[in-house]
């Protein structure tokens, strides 16, 4: 308690900030705090000066991602009340935009005396072992504790009698405790991606159980008891290591969905194999099994897996397997690379320039692909496939695949090649390893080794550059690199508008040593377009030297001794870097260098801004490249509207720039790539730079149009910005690009014309379902609606809103959750209301998103109408004391 007091005169507040507290937080008997970054110090607080309400909660939500979980926990066991408990993390994402897990690794052992907790919510947590208190929750229906590090469950688990949902999925479960069935009246049971290697024979004791997910294990065979499961529905054993499956599944008198994809099945029995609700894609079905005498790894008898968008993990075994992605990356595990099962997690992840460093003049074509573990060894290479976008007009390219060590990036050995159907081209290469992996196109490059001896090095992109090392250039062997960079006389005069400059190839040279040759090297590049060695005027011929960042450009003509032959310029030097031959009048050529060079690296661009023709809220921005945009508007012409392209500008590589929406047009504020109120972009030439956003507006829309627009600025750049790209910057704000017009034409009535007011919002009135059934009226949804939280977005999706609905619903409604809960809600009821099954399919959409606690309310409200019901058909005489509830219903 001093901790609590201690809390109340940071925040300086005492009875009456706890006042306004629960007035803001305390919704009847439900506290959702897990929607507050800060919900655990509200806790605190609440219960400082609100106790007596507190302790009556019954429905407490809370974010294990908070830093004062450890306090409010010890509070818990005084809400004697309490039906539904949530502890979840996950509110917290990494750079990479991944979930980040809660720091809950026990409970209080005192949580077991709550005898009315009927619901507990642990997922995304680090529980390594279930807290033995659970044991004690004799009143439990539904547990979660999905993705957390669990490798076992205690061999008491089957005291829960009264559970009927279980989700453990994404744990590292080795096995199961056979007291597992006695769980007589578990319903749901869900133990996917986790490491079972077998089942106990006593799960086929869970005779209630209609939906078993036991997908993405390392089950070899499954036990003949589970024909006994008779209420049986959906059975998911896909990603397994299955040799063999009992016939006796197809007999379940209930089964609708089989799901056997992705295992090691050579044959089934014929039974299963007709049966229409079996899934078998993904296994070598009719094919030989391998020979282990005959000592040979066949691929076509491996293990094939063809995984659905939604998976991001698989299973190898020392067998081997190839594995298809649903983005089309393949992999290749020969037999033998990995010695046990090994779980591997992949994910792919939208560019970052402050990790993802592109050299000058490389060009990114794919997005990056992670594989997990880290720094897992493999026996053999395993091959990887990426898809990447093909750079057609780069001929003087070369595509790699690109690794990051934690460190730094470095390049693979890596072959193009072109799928024979889809033409689309993959980038093919060889690991040991899994990190981090994109696609690159980069300059060719040619290498070599220099031994004592010497060696000679030519460009495959021009074999009139040559590079000869003399004998006694190094004491050990070194590695040299060669890259070519060719530039025509167009170019040139294009950039600099002088007919007389001419350059020769651009020459980069590296190595691997940092110490300077023994001897000097001899480099050969041809003379410059039009000159010979007859015409050749060497007053106007400059041998120019840059840096490694090609910023600075020195003439070095009079430091070094300059050949010349019919074609050819010969020169000799110690060190490498930058190198290029120009042939001009002008007396500064440095600078001029320095201006082409930069200019070589940018890309002209347009913008682009649409709205939807059916939705103008709708607005999509794209950065095009300026020979792609007439393909792209005629792409969108069907579906979007909108102004001119912007004006032709120029960006970098990797370049950062912001959309920022102007004039009485906003957007939600709270995305993950919104900074500063301007939605963030990073322009890449092959990849596509395009958002499709909701935009809404804080002028009243009822009485006329906004006229908005949208303007694009420059953020942050590559290092060492082109001094010329600076100057072109115009106009106060130097960084601005461009500017396109939106426009949100008039509101129409969203609803009835005499709508209802209710708790600030108006909706119209609803009676979903029927009287038979029971019916759902406003007054029951937006009870409903107090329970939600965080998890409408998900309900609303397992409801069947698009995504696209549920976002805009975001962002009309940003800054109040409320209100969103309340638009998804009703949306769909109005979309709804004539189906006569809308009440049970919602009832199952909040199943399927884990509030089993707000179904059972539903359920509890759906009983209540129906017995109503049978009273009033009872009063007017419509039914005999005898008579059932069908025959009553016939007699209407």
């Amino acid at each position: 308690m001093a901790e609590l007091l201690a809390l109340g005169d940071e925040c300086g507040e005492g009875d009456l900030g706890a006042s306004a507290l629960a007035g803001s937080c305390l919704a009847d008997n439900r506290l959702n705090l897990d929607v507050y970054p800060d919900g655990c110090r509200r806790f605190l607080q609440l219960f400082q000066g609100q106790q007596r309400e507190v302790v009556q909660v019954e429905f407490l939500r809370l974010s294990s991602n908070d830093h004062l979980l450890g306090t409010t926990l010890g509070i818990l066991p005084h809400l004697k009340y309490m039906k539904s408990l949530v502890l979840k993390g996950g509110h917290v994402r990494d750079e990479f935009g991944s979930c980040q897990h809660g720091s809950l690794t026990s409970l209080p052992p005192d949580v077991g005396n709550l005898r009315c907790l009927t619901h507990l919510d642990l997922s995304f947590n680090s529980l390594s072992i279930l807290p033995s208190c659970i044991l004690h929750l004799s009143s439990l229906r539904v547990l979660l504790v999905s993705h957390n590090s669990l490798v076992a469950l205690p061999e008491g688990f089957g005291s829960l009698s009264k559970l009927t949902f279980f989700s453990a999925m994404k744990n590292q479960l080795k096995d199961l405790p056979q007291s597992i069935g006695e769980l007589a009246m578990l319903q749901n049971l869900d133990l996917s991606e986790n490491a079972l290697e077998f089942l106990p024979e006593e799960v086929g004791n869970l005779h209630n159980c209609t939906e078993l997910d036991l997908s993405g294990n390392h089950l070899s065979s499954i036990p003949d008891s589970l024909a006994n499961l008779k209420s049986l529905r959906r059975l998911h054993l896909h990603s397994n290591l299955l040799m063999t499956v009992p016939a006796s599944l197809a007999s379940l008198p209930n089964l609708s969905r089989l799901d056997l994809q992705n295992n090691c099945l050579h044959a089934v029995p014929p039974e299963i194999q007709t049966s229409p609700f079996v899934h078998l894609r993904g296994n070598p079905l009719g094919e030989t099994e391998q020979s282990s005498q005959a000592g040979e790894s066949s691929v076509g008898v491996l293990r094939r897996l063809f995984l659905a968008s939604e998976e991001d993990s698989f299973t190898v075994t020392s067998e081997g397997c190839k594995v298809v992605l649903a983005c089309g990356i393949h992999f290749y595990f020969p037999p033998g690379a990995a010695s046990d099962p090994l779980q591997i997690y992949f994910r792919t992840l939208t560019p970052d320039p402050q990790w993802v460093k592109l050299r000058h003049h490389d060009i990114l074509l794919s997005r990056v692909l992670e594989l997990q573990p880290h720094g897992v060894k493999f026996q053999q290479e395993v091959q990887i496939w990426m898809p990447y976008a093909s750079p057609q007009t780069l001929h003087q390219h070369e595509v790699v695949v690109r690794t990051f060590s934690g460190q730094s990036w470095s390049d693979l050995s890596t072959r193009a090649e072109q799928k024979r159907k889809s033409r689309k081209h993959v980038a093919h290469c060889s690991v040991l390893h899994f990190s981090w992996f994109l696609v690159v196109s980069r300059l060719v490059q040619n290498e070599c080794k220099v031994p004592t001896e010497g060696t000679l090095l030519f460009s495959s992109v021009d074999p009139n550059i040559k590079v000869t090392f003399p004998p006694g250039v190094t004491e050990e062997t070194r590695s040299v690199k060669l890259q070519v960079l060719q530039v025509s006389a167009e170019e040139i005069q294009e950039f600099i508008a002088d007919a007389g400059c001419r350059a020769s190839p651009l020459l980069y040279l590296s190595q691997d040593s940092p110490v300077d040759f023994l001897r000097p090297v001899r480099i050969q590049v041809p003379l410059p377009p039009g000159v010979t060695g007859l015409n050749l005027d060497r007053s106007r011929l400059h041998l120019l030297h840059g840096d490694l960042e090609g910023q600075t450009w020195d003439d070095i003509t009079s430091q070094v001794v300059l050949e010349f032959t019919h074609l050819y310029a010969v020169f000799e030097v110690t060190h490498f870097s930058w190198y290029w031959l120009w042939y001009t009048t002008k007396t500064y050529i440095g600078g001029i260098a320095k201006k082409v060079y930069e200019r070589l690296r940018m890309y002209q661009v347009n913008f682009i801004a649409l709205q939807r023709k059916k939705d103008p809220e709708q607005v999509l921005l794209q950065c095009v490249p300026k020979n792609k945009v007439d393909p792209v508007l005629k792409k969108l012409q069907d579906r979007y509207r909108g102004p001119e392209p912007s004006d032709m500008v120029e960006m970098f590589e990797g370049e950062q720039f912001f959309a920022a929406f102007e004039r009485g047009i906003s957007i939600d504020m709270d995305r993950p790539d919104c900074v500063d109120g301007c939605l963030s972009f990073i322009f890449y030439s092959h990849l596509k730079n395009m958002k499709e956003i909701y935009v809404t507006s804080p002028v009243d829309r009822k009485g006329q149009a906004v006229k908005g627009q949208v303007s694009f600025y420059r953020g942050a750049v590559p290092e060492n910005i082109p001094e010329d790209a600076s100057r072109r910057r115009k106009r106060p704000d130097s960084l601005w690009l461009a500017t396109l017009p939106i426009k949100l034409p008039r509101l129409k009535p969203r609803w009835g014309e005499n709508p209802i007011p209710l708790n600030g919002s108006s909706f119209p009135p609803l009676n979903l379902g029927n009287a038979e059934t029971g019916y759902l009226t406003q007054a029951n949804l937006l009870s409903i609606a107090r329970r939600v939280g965080t998890d409408w977005q998900t309900i609303g999706l397992n409801l069947g809103l698009t995504y696209q609905q549920i976002e805009r619903i975001g962002y009309n409604n940003r800054e109040d959750l409320d209100k969103q809960i309340l638009d998804m809600l009703f949306s769909w009821a109005q979309q709804n209301s004539e189906d006569p099954d809308c009440v049970s399919k919602l009832i199952t959409a909040i199943k399927e998103s884990g509030r089993q606690d707000i179904a059972d309310e539903v359920e509890s409200i759906i009983e209540l109408g129906r017995q109503k019901y049978r009273k009033s058909i009872r009063r007017v005489g419509l039914e005999q004391e005898s008579s059932t509830e069908d025959s009553a219903i016939a007699m209407m």
